[in-house]
């Protein structure tokens, strides 16, 4: 018996421990995450409006571009 309420007792400790752990570091996680995405998103823009540019103004260098790594087999 008194076994039984110590392992329902020590069941609900590990239980809130993983719901500290689990509400304690995944927003931060998320936040993270989100920021790095935020990120990745400006430098595509930036890299996409810069080879357009390219593109418009130089269409030579843009096909070298676009065939950048295909021709060192």
């Amino acid at each position: 018996m008194i076994r039984t309420v110590f392992t329902i007792g020590l069941f609900a400790v590990l239980g809130l421990f993983a719901l500290r752990v689990v509400f304690g570091i995944l927003p931060f996680l998320f936040a993270m995450l989100f920021g790095l995405v935020g990120w990745a998103i400006k430098i595509l823009i930036i890299g996409l409006i810069i080879y357009v540019a390219i593109r418009i103004f130089s269409p030579g260098t843009a096909a070298k571009m676009r065939n950048w790594g295909k021709d060192s087999v």
